[in-house]
């Protein structure tokens, strides 16, 4: 990337959500300042002198936005805005840019490892072994709780843009069949069968959700339709925390009423001590990751590249 030095300041207010990534393609453009983490108050006093801003999660306000006068840009360090007030900054002339794409390959991969996790029993297997049991044992294997394998299973995606087309590529690749649910309601994709949401609950092995959170999809797989899951499926959320009830999830698991659940996103994040979702009374069937989907280090890499190019293209 060509670098030009735009003598701007620069303000990150929760840089530590990029962890050990380079900030240095965007350092090198003017006067940064990083802050790891910013309190609403906090990024009141932090924002006066800012004329580039960059956030992740802090919510960018009207009122953040009149406490930095000399603001031209604020960049998005994610896909997703809606942490910003998109029409105060309008009203105010700042454009707004995220990046997207940068994270489709690092979501799909852990998309699988979750669905792995649960279907192949690693954490069960790993334990067996470190435990000492293994090497107890007077046979060579370990059979009583045997994998499931993934071929000839179904697949049903709930959301299929980009990183759901990415998901269902993969799945076919080890031999599933794919359906999925259109969240916005236009099935624009042709290389797999729509079906209602019903439809697709009662007929996947796997259910995998890749969709935003919106009116369409808040609250969207709740009691009753969990209960339409076959007792040996498995729920995948790795878009949003919202889209499915977690107390509902929780009650579906300690009924064994499914088979398990692997989340990466939570309606609160980081996800409180109280969530019913830690206190089943079968935690083996689920897997947690704390919403690293999107953060791999390269996928890291790419966004600092993405934001370095908006700041550029001011």
């Amino acid at each position: 990337m060509c670098i030009k030095k735009i003598d701007m300041k620069i303000i990150f207010l929760d840089a530590s959500t990029l962890g050990a990534a380079s900030l240095e393609p965007i350092a090198a453009l003017g006067d940064l300042v990083c802050y790891p983490y910013s309190s609403p108050t906090e990024a009141l006093e932090r924002v006066k002198d800012a004329e580039v801003l960059i956030i992740n999660k802090v919510k960018v306000t009207a009122g953040l936005m009149d406490a930095a006068p000399r603001l031209k840009l604020i960049c998005e360090a994610a896909t997703g805005v809606n942490n910003i007030d998109l029409d105060a900054a309008t009203q105010r002339g700042i454009p707004v840019k995220n990046v997207a794409g940068y994270s489709t390959d690092s979501v799909v991969q852990l998309t699988f490892a979750l669905i792995l996790n649960l279907l192949c029993r690693t954490a069960s297997y790993d334990g067996y072994v470190k435990s000492g049991a293994y090497s107890a044992s007077p046979i060579f294997t370990e059979v009583s709780r045997p994998f499931t394998e993934l071929a000839g299973k179904t697949m049903g995606i709930v959301g299929m843009g980009t990183i759901g087309q990415r998901v269902a590529a993969a799945a076919q690749a080890f031999g599933m069949k794919v359906i999925y649910f259109s969240t916005s309601g236009t099935s624009h994709c042709k290389d797999y069968p729509s079906v209602d949401i019903d439809t697709l609950m009662t007929s996947s092995d796997i259910v995998s959700i890749h969709a935003p959170l919106n009116a369409r999809t808040n609250g969207l797989i709740g009691a009753r339709e969990l209960a339409l899951m076959r007792p040996s499926a498995i729920i995948i959320n790795i878009g949003r925390g919202g889209i499915v009830e977690e107390q509902a999830l929780a009650d579906a698991i300690s009924g064994e009423k499914i088979a398990g659940a692997g989340l990466d996103v939570f309606t609160s994040e980081p996800l409180p001590a109280d969530n019913p979702l830690l206190h089943t009374t079968h935690p083996e069937r689920l897997s947690f990751t704390p919403h690293i989907g999107w953060a791999s280090k390269e996928a890291l890499n790419r966004l600092v590249q993405g934001i370095a190019k908006n700041i550029i293209s001011l």
